[in-house]
């Protein structure tokens, strides 16, 4: 068998959760909290980070402070999980989707300003396979309409845009810890607050509505219910393991991008020969392994592969169902425009196994056999 993910382990792990549970604390905003958010501030420079149980639960952190309201329409594409939209749906907020780029799979930032109404609240680009959005584009509509931009950048941990890390460039950003994703404890994630206005309060509504992060640093003599909010912590022992890994994201990184290499490298030929396309990294985009796609001919060619896969064991996957296609899609939200990309482009999507313990055996093997179904 040879898994399309398998969680890594960076050396460090039990020996931090044993710490936590030591500790006498295992409820949040503990030691091995603090170091996590302190990192995450070190390596990307924004001027805060919260840990959240999950990347869903940041973004729905997010929708708070973006003060969404019943009706207030937000942007972003369709191809996507479904907490990007979710976030904002639970606020009463209308997705507005449109298409993507037919180069990165991302937001297409061209369609973006056609799509804007009076109702318009904020413009979330979803930086896909943690490579950048065009950001410069997007800021410049943003504020040329007074709009939020929040970066669900699930997917984008080390990953940088003209030098900035993904996450900290627009209003807000959003990072997830999930077990599929480059640096893991399991579940968890992490908000960032770029702009200094809402940096109190993304305190108080991380923490259920009061101002509890404030007393415990004595500004106040008590802390009481200040705002509406929710339980987002993570604990102390998600914490600990997500401190293990983020002691060695640069390796984790450097790892996967020697994979990524190989299998970039190794199917230069199918494409040259017009049977895929691989991924493109734009200029400027500095990108961090995430994941490893190809886009075949027809959804009938993705099939068929994926099924000769999970035959010899090769852990193979396709990804997102287009959200405006989705039950939900079309009760709570709206298109704009046509989605030609984002319905012709995840039909012929397949995604290679890539984790950092990946052997050049395995990653042969996997590429022999797309190679040979290819040319069957």
């Amino acid at each position: 068998m040879i898994p399309f993910n398998k969680p890594f382990l960076a050396g460090k792990e039990i020996e931090y959760i044993t710490e936590a549970l030591l500790s006498g604390q295992t409820a949040g905003d503990g030691d091995f909290t603090k170091n996590c958010q302190n990192w995450i501030e070190q390596h990307t420079g924004c001027p805060k980070a919260l840990l959240t149980h999950s990347c869903t639960g940041a973004l729905e952190m997010t929708a708070i402070l973006a003060d969404v309201q019943p009706g207030d329409e937000v942007i972003m594409p369709s191809y996507t999980f479904v907490s990007t939209a979710n976030a904002f749906v639970l606020r009463g907020g209308v997705p507005v989707f449109v298409d993507i780029r037919p180069d990165t799979l991302n937001i297409d930032e061209n369609l973006i300003e056609a799509a804007i109404t009076p109702r318009t609240r904020a413009i979330v680009p979803v930086h896909y396979a943690g490579v950048a959005c065009e950001m410069d584009t997007i800021m410049d509509i943003a504020s040329r309409h007074n709009l939020l931009v929040i970066e669900d950048a699930a997917q984008g941990i080390m990953s940088t845009y003209k030098g900035k890390a993904l996450g900290t460039i627009g209003n807000f950003g959003a990072l997830s810890f999930h077990e599929t994703k480059n640096i893991t404890s399991g579940e968890g994630g992490a908000v960032i607050v770029n702009d200094p206005r809402y940096i109190e309060r993304s305190e108080i509504v991380r923490e259920k509505g009061t101002n509890r992060s404030q007393f415990f640093r004595g500004h106040v003599d008590k802390y009481t219910w200040m705002d509406i909010g929710s339980s987002f912590l993570p604990s102390e022992i998600i914490a600990a393991c997500l401190y293990a890994q983020l002691e060695y994201a640069e390796s984790i990184t450097a790892r996967r991008i020697d994979i990524w290499n190989e299998y970039h490298r190794s199917l230069a030929e199918l494409e040259a020969k017009g049977f895929i396309s691989r991924p493109v990294i734009p200029d400027g985009c500095r990108h961090n392994a995430h994941l490893y796609y190809i886009l075949l001919e027809s959804r009938e060619q993705r099939n068929r592969i994926l099924s000769k896969c999970k035959e010899k064991g090769i852990g193979t996957v396709f990804h997102y169902i287009p959200l405006h296609n989705s039950p939900a899609g079309r009760k709570y939200g709206r298109v704009h425009g046509k989605m030609t990309y984002t319905e012709n482009l995840s039909e012929r999507l397949l995604r290679l196994p890539l984790w950092p313990k990946l052997t050049s055996e395995d990653q042969a093997e996997v590429l022999g056999m797309i190679f040979s179904s290819i040319r069957e």
